[in-house]
């Protein structure tokens, strides 16, 4: 891992691990002048609530909950609470021409 890839894991997950701040501090010495300035705008993202020190979740379980939520929910219970409260004529029921 180097600090940049540590830098835009952390901005695109919004999380940053206790893990990754002792690796980056262990680091610091050897940083070169833009990924010291890249960590402390990180820094700053802390101490300003935008990025959070905690854990992530793993991607095959984001992955499930967003398979979950966005292609089994819709064709399931969700979908049929949906189309119970869609009103149909009976014409339409009964798969005749609904405007006649």
């Amino acid at each position: 891992m180097t600090a940049g890839e540590l830098f835009l894991k952390s901005l695109s997950s919004g999380v940053i691990t206790q893990a990754e701040i002792d690796w980056l501090l262990s680091q610091q010495d050897r940083l070169t002048r833009a990924e010291q300035a890249a960590m402390q705008r990180l820094g700053r993202l802390l101490d300003q609530g935008q990025i959070q020190l905690g854990c992530r979740v793993a991607p095959q379980l984001q992955w499930h909950r967003e398979v979950l939520r966005e292609w089994i929910e819709p064709l399931g219970r969700r979908r049929r609470s949906a189309m119970a409260r869609t009103p149909r004529s009976k014409t339409a029921q009964l798969g005749g021409d609904p405007t006649g």
